[in-house]
């Protein structure tokens, strides 16, 4: 609900060049038209003016005739969940919220219901790979720059991050880095701010983490460059709070069915007969959340795997926790792999 409407106001008394100039201000696409003593009239949108001006109007004579007095409104009782499902009854961007009195409190908008919360946790996506398995598609370009679909991999994932409100990120690189770096810049056209952490020498999949100029503050999300996924990274930092982990690894079912009949021994007699069977286990999808202390223990400059923290914080008793990931989830690092990221059998 936005919190500063006074700008979005206009008096029923006023012209429509009055009301062009508070949708200008306001910049939500109505203005909220009220009385003298402040009780909420209706509203005018740029297409009332519009129509208003093609109709004969004149900018300096009275809005009032073209107001909308029949806007669907809230009460100040009413939640995001029932604004929402307003909105999409009515098919409407914005529901002002107006009391019983006619006082106006604020107004609902579609594009902040459906827009995430901007977190201030930072991601830090690992995109310095050669991606040797992938011989000549990775010769002139970075693996997570590969395109899926008609996008690289790594656009992908930075337009996931920012869709779950993460808006810092911090870009590994070091083959081909300024394939990356001419694709992103500062990441502006993509809503994140992207800064880039180079390394002189391949650093592991943890070491570029030694990199970042600050320490963070709040937990860190740690990706592959390379992953093709759906995975609910809010979700994912939302269970790490809850489980007071020093660390998350992000996890995937991965299911092989042995493609021959299996035997079962004790000693040297035949106890069981199994016709292929499904063996399941949790492998690491490459996602993972790092609380700040953990992220402090990545020695500086030196090759590192990312998983020894993880290692060593068993070895110490402290607490790692598991996050199944149930969304999409391909680990794009073989021909076989890249093809079914795309769609192709």
């Amino acid at each position: 609900m936005l919190r500063e409407f006074a700008k979005c106001l206009v008096r029923e008394d006023a012209s429509l060049l009055d009301a062009l100039r508070v949708l200008d201000q306001g910049a939500i696409r109505i203005a909220l038209v009220v009385t003298a003593e402040g009780r909420f009239v209706g509203g005018l949108t740029d297409g009332d003016v519009r129509r208003a001006i093609l109709a004969g109007a004149a900018l300096d004579g009275p809005l009032a005739p073209f107001v909308n007095r029949r806007v669907v409104t809230l009460g100040p009782r009413a939640g995001r969940v029932e604004a929402l499902e307003v909105m999409q009854a009515r098919s409407v961007g914005q529901v002002p919220v107006v009391d019983e009195q006619g006082r106006i409190h604020g107004i609902h908008l579609l594009r902040d219901i459906v827009r995430p919360q901007d977190r201030d946790n930072w991601a830090v996506v690992m995109a310095g790979g050669l991606g040797t398995r992938l011989g000549a598609l990775t010769q002139s370009l970075p693996k997570p720059m590969l395109r899926v679909a008609g996008r690289p991999i790594l656009e992908r994932i930075v337009l996931h991050l920012a869709g779950h409100g993460v808006r810092r990120i911090f870009l590994s690189v070091n083959y081909l880095a300024h394939v990356i770096e001419d694709h992103f810049g500062d990441g502006s056209r993509f809503g994140v701010e992207i800064a880039y952490l180079r390394e002189d020498r391949p650093l592991g999949t943890g070491g570029a983490l030694s990199l970042l100029g600050a320490p963070p503050t709040r937990p860190v999300v740690v990706m592959n460059g390379d992953l093709v996924t759906q995975a609910n990274i809010g979700d994912m930092l939302a269970f790490h709070e809850r489980q007071g982990a020093l660390g998350t690894v992000g996890l995937r079912r991965y299911r092989h069915e042995v493609p021959f009949g299996c035997v079962e021994l004790d000693g040297d007699r035949v106890t069981g007969f199994e016709e292929k069977p499904l063996v399941s286990r949790l492998v690491n999808a490459g996602i993972y959340v790092l609380s700040p202390e953990l992220v402090a223990r990545v020695p500086r400059g030196e090759p590192f795997a990312l998983p020894q923290l993880f290692v060593d914080c068993l070895s110490n008793g402290e607490t790692v926790a598991g996050y199944e990931i149930a969304d999409d989830w391909i680990d794009v690092g073989q021909h076989e792999q890249l093809r079914a990221a795309g769609g192709e059998s």
